[in-house]
């Protein structure tokens, strides 16, 4: 049974920084492209980054320079350090596995910016 466990959001400043994690079981976790994604308020979930089993990253625009995935493939765990924060950077973040036939999903982890 796959289980995909986020941790680490909270209330920040603008121009302050969070680190996401997200806890990962019931997969082999090095083979599995992992990512984070984003849903705000009357928004369309979307992409914020990804990584592939062997850790080539992409990010959407809107977080380049700032945004940084990662993972520890010894502790099953993805990260996202996020640095200077905006508002419009709040939002529920969610982590993500998938392999050809079906998508996981974690419960997802509010992150808020605002002053």
């Amino acid at each position: 049974q796959v289980q995909l466990v986020e941790s680490g959001g909270g209330l920040v400043q603008p121009g302050g920084s969070l680190r996401l994690s997200c806890a990962a079981s019931g997969i082999i976790f090095s083979i599995y492209h992992m990512g984070w994604y984003r849903q705000a308020p009357g928004k369309e979930r979307e992409l914020v980054a990804q990584i592939s089993s062997s850790g080539y990253t992409i990010y959407a625009d809107s977080v380049k320079g700032r945004f940084t995935i990662s993972r520890d493939n010894a502790k099953n765990t993805l990260y996202l350090q996020m640095n200077k924060l905006k508002p419009e950077d709040t939002a529920v973040y969610y982590c993500k596995t998938w392999t050809s036939s079906q998508a996981y999903w974690g419960q997802g982890t509010q992150v808020t910016v605002s002053s």
